[in-house]
């Protein structure tokens, strides 16, 4: 049978299962049921096999930030593959990578203008690393190769990004890992009351064991700390005020570089092009993926500051790492036009115009005795779902998977809403919708939810 008569014949659902290995997903759970398959997207929303429209509150993984079906994006894909449709940037440059970098570099903060591509996240979070381990070799300081990040933080899948990540639960299984990386408290300030609620006395609090991790580990082995703007596992985690600055204070008081991962969090999602230019701080690297082309065509990297690449220029240096796929032309053109449409329709003006209003569309379900927070910025945010509002206690383990993938993920998606039910850490709803939504989107997102974990409470 052909793949064609797989399809016309109604036998895709068989092949997915037969031969899809789906990434994160419990394949036993679609044993008994059809694999939700999506098939064309269109602005805002998508639609599945069975004709379905759902809103896309996801932007598939924190990705389409100006929607799906964009002609404008998809014919400059074609006119590249048709010019040159792949060339390395090992030795040579070709003309695309060279203007994206140039933009990139413009619209970063401060002298961070040195841009190094790669094809996902990961890669970009793992050559950051590497990056930071080569330049202090390079410097004479040969015994920085530490990282200092977050409890419960994702930093990627690849062995040195996984050693990064902070969620347990997705390191042990490929353990031994990477053994140099120390892990701190987040900026969960709901869960810390010890600090009575305080923003800026646990930011000072969090940033403070940051400092201690250094210490304690020696900061003559300590690379670098990887920061997110706002912390996606867990349920999109806001700094408090304050805390990305004293950060960068103590990375400068103790010679170590700041990364600020922004995989998630550049191109618009909180309503600038980089988060450290929402929150006012200059890191050393930027970490970048995802929105750069809005997933037209994979692509990430890193732009870094000017120092940093200084020692590379000296007469036999150079960063010894690269992907084949880095600065891949044809993502590259991706990229450059997706950034048009950015600026043809002002989408960080679209998000900071609305912030106010999606917040305020999904705080109106704290009447709902499930919901315990809303929080993040821009257009991500996430929801704690709680057993008591009043003691703010959690689901046990056991509970938490009954309601998420037992109940919510499902239920959520038949309402016609694609979100995230997150467990690591306490259960969450993640949302992440295009840039290019507006108040009718959050709206019935709202309604949607409402309905859905009404419906979760009276199962609990």
């Amino acid at each position: 049978m052909t793949a064609r008569q797989h399809d016309t014949s109604g036998g895709l659902q068989q092949a997915a299962k037969d031969h899809l290995w789906m990434h994160f997903t419990e394949m036993a759970a679609y044993s008994d049921s059809d694999i939700p398959v999506i098939e064309r997207g269109e602005g805002a929303y998508v639609y599945d096999s069975r004709g379905r429209r759902l809103l896309d509150g996801l932007s598939g993984l924190f990705v389409s930030q100006v929607g799906h079906g964009r002609g404008e994006i998809a014919d400059a894909i074609a006119a590249q593959a048709r010019e040159l449709a792949y060339f390395p940037i090992w030795t040579y440059a070709h003309p695309t990578a060279v203007r994206l970098a140039d933009r990139l570099a413009r619209m970063a903060p401060g002298d961070l203008n040195r841009v190094f591509f790669t094809t996902s996240g990961s890669e970009a979070v793992e050559s950051a690393w590497k990056l930071a381990r080569q330049y202090f070799k390079a410097v004479g300081q040969p015994t920085r190769h530490k990282v200092v990040s977050r409890e419960v933080a994702y930093h990627g899948t690849t062995m040195g990004a996984l050693s990064i990540t902070g969620v347990q639960d997705l390191k042990t299984p490929f353990e031994p890992l990477v053994p140099t990386t120390v892990q701190v408290p987040n900026t969960n300030l709901y869960r810390a009351r010890a600090h009575g609620d305080d923003p800026e006395a646990f930011g000072a609090w969090a940033a403070d064991r940051i400092e201690d991790a250094i210490v304690q580990n020696g900061p003559e082995t300590v690379a670098a700390v990887y920061v997110e703007p706002v912390q996606n596992s867990g349920g999109c985690f806001p700094p408090p005020p304050g805390y990305l600055q004293r950060v960068r204070e103590i990375c400068d008081r103790y010679g170590v570089l700041m990364v600020s991962d922004e995989v998630i969090c550049a191109f618009g999602r909180l309503g600038e092009y980089f988060g450290a230019e929402r929150y006012g701080y200059l890191p050393d690297m930027i970490t970048f993926a995802k929105g750069v082309t809005s997933g037209y065509v994979p692509m990430g990297g890193v732009i870094a500051r000017e120092r940093l690449m200084e020692p590379f220029q000296e007469s036999g240096g150079m960063f010894t790492h690269g992907v084949t796929f880095g600065g891949h032309p044809v993502a590259a053109a991706a990229a450059m036009a997706n950034l048009d449409v950015f600026e043809d329709e002002k989408l960080l003006d679209n998000v900071r115009r609305n912030t106010p209003v999606f917040r305020s569309a999904l705080e109106r379900l704290y009447d709902l005795p499930i919901v315990g927070d809303v929080r993040g910025d821009g257009y991500f945010y996430g929801i704690e779902l709680v057993k008591d509002k009043e003691t703010r206690e959690t689901f046990t383990g056991d509970e938490a998977a009954r309601l998420l993938k037992g109940f919510l993920s499902p239920a959520l998606f038949e309402a016609g809403l694609i979100c995230r039910a997150d467990d690591r850490g306490d259960p969450v709803v993640q949302l992440s919708p295009p840039l290019i939504c507006g108040p009718e989107h959050f709206d019935e997102i709202e309604s949607v939810l409402r309905r859905v974990l009404s419906e979760a409470w009276q199962r609990i």
